[in-house]
């Protein structure tokens, strides 16, 4: 196998992001804000143990 390989799309965001290295800052402030949360445990539990379980045949009155 040719571990050398790059595709034109890796070439492209390397050269991007060495020419603007805000970018990268930016995409790490993004992800934190929408994605990297601390999880609340005890509020999870309660949300999981409110559930109600779905009855069967929802389409059909029976």
């Amino acid at each position: 196998m040719d571990y050398s390989y790059e595709s034109e799309h890796t070439k492209f965001m390397r050269e991007f992001l060495e020419k603007n290295p805000h970018v990268q800052e930016q995409r790490l402030a993004a992800r934190s804000m929408w994605w990297d949360k601390n999880q609340n445990r005890e509020e999870k539990k309660e949300f999981n143990e409110s559930s109600v379980p779905m009855k069967p045949y929802v389409y059909f009155n029976g």
